[in-house]
């Protein structure tokens, strides 16, 4: 017997037998029999960040390197003559946050930004759902059609929208005009009061946006399992009991995600005013983004305009945060 094997109490294996498991085991855990799996998982990992540097320059140069520029420029007082001198640029602090609040421009360009998201966000959240619900319940043979429909305005570009509406609510020559003129009634300058224009400008958004959240109902509607309902019905359950107690709860997910993406794109509201009011009249439909972009690219104020950005952000992540624990859904 080998007396070292014999001192570590190990059994005496004779020439030729099986290798015992514990001792192939141990083996196999020393570092020389892991290196070829470490260098296969290095190469791999090497060809994904090989793969993934397109997109990580795209990335990096044209999202993360503006987004980082952008909140040192609304530290800055950056403008014109910085273009160009730009060593010339001055650290202010919070100055231009400051001044935010004391701007009336931005102040009413806030108040219409959330009138706009007050109103339009449950408008087309409502409408959309109740097109949905028509759409799963009743209409078979035209579903296609309709779908279609709704939808077409989603996909058409929103500064040829603009400006279809934009006739459509001339006062002189415009489609609601010339209807009226027809009964013998004198439609208003929708576009030119300003009581009337910004709520013209919520119906033209939520009549766009309505379809995208119609498809997403729609979908979320037909993922409700059958039997539910039938055990409702069944339970002597109407149709507004059946709605308000199992859709309505089983389209929370759904819900959520409509009104997150909702919200966050009437915040941004941009293209609607800047086409079809110009901000006017009065300021009367000037949004945040209209006015950043004035700031920004009429004044040339760059690190004011930048500050007016970052307040937007912190808006728009106060109003997703509060949306997420208002509409999450409580079974998870």
């Amino acid at each position: 017997m080998n007396s070292t094997a014999a001192e570590a109490g190990a059994p005496e294996r004779a020439p030729g037998t099986a290798q015992h498991p514990a001792v192939k085991g141990a083996r196999a855990a020393e570092p020389g029999a892991t290196r070829p799996r470490r260098d296969r998982l290095s190469r791999q990992n090497l060809a994904g960040w090989l793969f993934s540097t397109p997109f990580l320059s795209l990335f990096l140069t044209f999202m993360a390197f503006p987004i980082v520029a952008t909140l040192v420029m609304s530290f800055t007082d950056f403008g014109l003559r910085n273009v160009t001198d730009p060593l010339s640029v001055n650290f202010v602090g919070f100055d231009n946050y400051a001044k935010l609040f004391q701007d009336e421009k931005f102040v009413r360009a806030l108040f219409n930004t959330g009138y706009f998201v007050v109103l339009g966000v449950p408008l087309t959240i409502g409408s959309g759902l109740l097109a949905a619900v028509l759409l799963n319940s009743g209409i078979d043979r035209m579903r296609t059609f309709f779908r279609v429909g709704f939808y077409a305005p989603v996909v058409t570009a929103i500064v040829a929208v603009a400006v279809i509406w934009r006739f459509v609510l001339d006062p002189g020559e415009g489609l609601v005009a010339g209807l009226g003129h027809q009964i013998g009634l004198d439609t208003p300058d929708f576009l030119g009061s300003e009581a009337l224009a910004m709520p013209s400008l919520i119906v033209m958004a939520v009549w766009r946006n309505m379809g995208t959240a119609m498809v997403l109902f729609l979908a979320g509607l037909q993922a409700i399992p059958t039997d539910v309902r039938e055990a409702a019905r069944i339970d002597g359950a109407g149709v507004f009991q059946e709605f308000r107690r199992i859709t309505v709860p089983l389209l929370r997910p759904t819900m959520l995600y409509v009104a997150v993406m909702t919200s966050i794109g009437f915040l941004n509201v941009f293209e609607e005013p800047f086409v079809m009011t110009d901000g006017g009249p009065s300021d009367s439909t000037l949004t945040i983004s209209l006015h950043m972009y004035r700031e920004g690219f009429n004044f040339f104020h760059m690190g004011y305009a930048s500050a007016m950005a970052y307040v937007l952000f912190v808006i728009v992540l106060a109003v997703t945060l509060l949306q997420l624990r208002l509409l999450k859904d409580k079974t998870v």
